[in-house]
């Protein structure tokens, strides 16, 4: 399996970093994007480089990078997602205007009818958040904002964490044990 991770800014970049650590345990290749607003944000947020984020991919591109294989839908991946997800990219996605290679991608996924998620961060919504994940969600994206159950008894930030990445492996098809099931 082929997935690309793409981050923006938006705050939420622990979620982009413990998805990539599943991905890599279960040896799915994975190519990542950042947008320079999420730069700064995982610098932030984690209190980590973002070249030692970037090892975390097999493959990392540039999001100004139209020469970038993800830039053409001949290069077949399985899915992408935009972790977190900003309004901004939400809006772009959602009206094909396709001025960087994270929203490229999406557009490409679209198309191509391959598996895309958006996990928008940001609260609350306005009409136009809603409208246009509405208008995503009818074209069969996966609107899937970052929010943990509490069902399972939480106790770290990083069970929270864990409930939402696994909840992502889900979507993907991908077997885990990351938090623990309702009914468990």
């Amino acid at each position: 399996m082929k997935v690309v991770v793409c981050v923006t800014g938006a705050s939420g970049a622990i979620y982009a970093k413990r998805l990539l650590e599943v991905l890599k345990e279960k040896n799915v290749e994975t190519f990542l994007i950042i947008s320079n607003s999420a730069k700064k944000i995982i610098e932030h947020e984690l209190k980590i480089k973002c070249n030692d984020f970037i090892k975390l991919a097999d493959k990392y591109y540039e999001n100004d990078d139209f020469f970038s294989p993800l830039a053409s839908g001949s290069n077949k991946f399985d899915a992408a997602i935009v972790i977190p997800c900003s309004m901004k990219t939400l809006s772009s996605i959602a009206n094909g205007y396709s001025s960087n290679l994270i929203v490229r991608v999406c557009d490409i996924a679209l198309k191509e009818k391959r598996k895309l998620i958006l996990m928008p961060r940001e609260m609350p919504f306005n009409a136009i958040h809603l409208e246009n994940m509405l208008k995503l969600a009818k074209l069969g994206v996966v609107i899937m904002p970052p929010i943990p159950a509490f069902y399972n008894e939480p106790k770290t930030i990083d069970d929270l964490v864990n409930f939402v990445v696994g909840r992502v492996l889900d979507i993907l098809g991908i077997e885990n044990d990351l938090f623990k099931r309702w009914g468990e």
